[in-house]
């Protein structure tokens, strides 16, 4: 593979409409650009694995962890939470919005089976300090690494073995390219205003959902573009 369309939504790609779940395209382009060496000095080896039948669910198989799983990293909130966001944005603007967060740029992988309680993907979801805003699930995973408390401490700590593979934060945005979520100093950007998780998470007014929007897409676009830039560098396949 030589070319990742950055613009390309994998929606399209999924027959059960939910691309993480059994989208391959996604689960190819997940593989050509983390099959590479990791800080710890391992090289991680992923390969797509359907299980449960031909229209299964599609994970990564690997040698250094149980499988991994592809997570939309940003919601849009639209539809959510009995229609709280209905009205909120312009059709077009909340297409885009969907469009956006279903590029390669808006996907990560992290493990794909329970430990102990939810998974990760699971856990940010459900969590009502974090309603699945991948920079607060970021915020918690540099704490994580720092060995400080957050709302998802617990549950990262059941994956522990897999954050050490990438042995500190910096390593971990470096190795998936999410330097543009952080700042110079390796401390998250957050999209709207943070105070220690006391707050909701969920936007407040139509301006702060645009301003919400508006980060959130100029982040994935700067990941796009990082992403594009790789699309030949030199893999282990």
């Amino acid at each position: 593979m030589n070319f990742i369309d950055t613009n390309f939504d994998y929606r399209n790609d999924s027959v059960c409409g939910d691309p993480d779940s059994d989208s391959p395209k996604l689960y190819e382009h997940h593989k050509y650009l983390w099959n590479k060496q990791l800080p710890c000095e391992r090289t991680l080896k992923l390969e797509p694995l359907t299980i449960g039948g031909k229209y299964g669910r599609i994970v990564l198989k690997n040698n250094l962890h149980s499988n991994l799983s592809s997570d939309r990293m940003c919601p849009h909130f639209d539809g959510k939470y009995n229609g709280k966001f209905n009205g909120w944005l312009t059709d077009e603007e909340r297409e885009e919005f969907k469009q956006k967060v279903r590029t390669i740029g808006g996907h990560i992988v992290f493990p794909a089976h329970k430990k102990n309680g939810f998974t990760i993907n699971q856990a940010r979801g459900v969590n009502r300090k974090i309603s699945d805003r991948f920079d607060l699930t970021l915020e918690c995973i540099r704490r994580f690494y720092d060995n400080e408390e957050s709302p998802l401490f617990a549950t990262l700590k059941n994956y522990e073995d897999f954050f050490l593979l990438f042995k500190d934060f910096k390593n971990y945005i470096d190795f998936f390219l999410l330097q543009d979520f952080v700042d110079y100093n390796y401390k998250v950007k957050f999209s709207l205003p943070f105070d220690n998780f006391v707050r909701s998470p969920l936007p407040q007014n139509v301006e702060e959902y645009q301003e919400y929007k508006n980060h959130t897409i100029t982040l994935l676009d700067l990941r796009n573009t990082r992403i594009s830039k790789v699309k030949n560098a030199l893999h282990t396949t």
